[in-house]
């Protein structure tokens, strides 16, 4: 059974944490993140929930909570985007080492300067490399059922992992969209009672956390890091079987649309990828066969699915919606090292887009897939990295 409603992202993903009802949030306001901790502590102040939400000075104190709350055995999660996350940096690194399964909402937004609180990619692209697994959700509904799902993989005895699930800051954040929410009880038995391992407050069993490892022993230490890290795909994937089995909803890595027999193809994140949805069916109707794959986790990135789906394409444009300055994008990167292991792999073009909250527009996507085809065509390139929707 599910109850449709329409509501915004932020209130569809605090509704899936009352749902859920974890021991410990900390969390710190930041637009445009803040309606989703509002509404959440008002679960808090109405008896709906057990959660105890904890007041911090600042994002740095709130993840700092959260490791300490997660380290002592409790369900965490919390919410943060842009600054706030960049302010938390240090201990995503202490979340992740220690490997405490957090779990993050994190609604995109740019970074300054100069100061711009609409959404765009950076926060979490510059996050990319500290450990946490990323999810990634094109609209209200998937941000709702990648939070549900994410408290199951970060949790998985497996992995133990923290994990921030991404949706973009005011387009999907504020913008009211049908949803199907599930039920109370099958969603409290998906997720299930949680299983703290090694908790600090089991005083019979004393144990250290985040102790002091130098030469001897950090090197071997982060490779094992890695090596929890590649299991995290399998787990994606054998967890979102099972939230299909409930929800009737399919999550695989990434989706595909319209890819299996394309020739030109985009790669593009979050909430524009519906946009160019709709631009790849027109390119259809005209005889051109375009296609599209839609990121969902990205971190870590599974590079052998990604030169499977795309391998068989004549050209591929990746769309970034944060730069790397004096380099590519960091999906483009991504994909193109995908890509390279292949004896014959599609011709790869890099487009930043949207940035600080700039409209991704059907007429951007069409030129895009107009420079495509000229590409398929001729083998040639005329710029590999370009801005798209510059004003002159």
């Amino acid at each position: 059974m599910a109850r449709v409603a329409a509501v915004t992202g932020n209130e569809a993903v605090a509704e899936a944490l009352r749902q859920i009802n974890p021991d410990v949030c900390a969390a710190y306001p930041i637009t445009p993140q803040t309606e989703l901790m509002q509404r959440f502590s008002s679960f808090v102040s109405n008896g709906k929930v057990d959660t105890e939400i904890i007041l911090v000075e600042s994002e740095h104190s709130a993840m700092s909570a959260c490791v300490g709350a997660a380290a002592a055995g409790g369900r965490v999660a919390t919410a943060t985007c842009g600054p706030g996350l960049a302010l938390m940096w240090e201990m995503l690194y202490v979340a992740s080492g220690m490997r405490l399964p957090i779990v993050m909402a994190v609604v995109n937004r740019s970074l300054s300067a100069p100061l711009n609180i609409h959404g765009d990619h950076s926060d979490a692209m510059g996050a990319r490399d500290s450990g946490w697994i990323q999810l990634w959700s094109e609209n209200v509904q998937e941000a709702y059922d990648n939070t549900i799902q994410a408290f199951r993989i970060a949790e998985h005895l497996d992995i133990r992992l923290p994990a921030m699930v991404c949706m973009d800051g005011f387009i999907i954040s504020h913008s009211i969209a049908r949803i199907d929410y599930l039920e109370d009880d099958p969603v409290k038995n998906f997720v299930a009672e949680y299983k703290p391992v090694h908790p600090l407050l089991d005083l019979d069993n004393p144990k250290s956390f985040g102790p002091l490892i130098l030469t001897d022993k950090y090197h071997e230490y982060k490779r094992a890091q890695h090596e929890v890290m590649t299991r995290v795909k399998d787990v994606v994937l054998a967890v979102a079987a099972e939230f299909e089995k409930m929800s009737g909803r399919k999550y695989e890595l990434f989706e595909t649309y319209r890819l299996d027999d394309a020739e030109i193809g985009l790669v593009i994140l979050n909430s524009a990828a519906g946009t160019a949805k709709d631009v790849v069916d027109s390119f259809r109707e005209r005889g051109v066969k375009a296609g599209l794959l839609k990121p969902r986790l990205f971190r870590p990135f599974p590079y052998e699915e990604y030169a499977q789906a795309l391998k068989d394409l004549k050209a591929v444009a990746v769309l970034d919606r944060a730069d790397s300055f004096g380099g590519y994008g960091p999906v483009f990167m991504e994909v193109c090292s995908a890509l390279y292991p292949l004896a014959k792999r599609p011709v790869a073009i890099n487009k930043i887009y949207g940035l600080g909250g700039r409209d991704f527009l059907p007429q951007h996507a069409a030129e895009v897939f107009t420079e495509l085809e000229a590409i398929a065509r001729t083998g040639r390139v005329k710029i590999t990295k370009e801005y798209i929707g510059v004003r002159e």
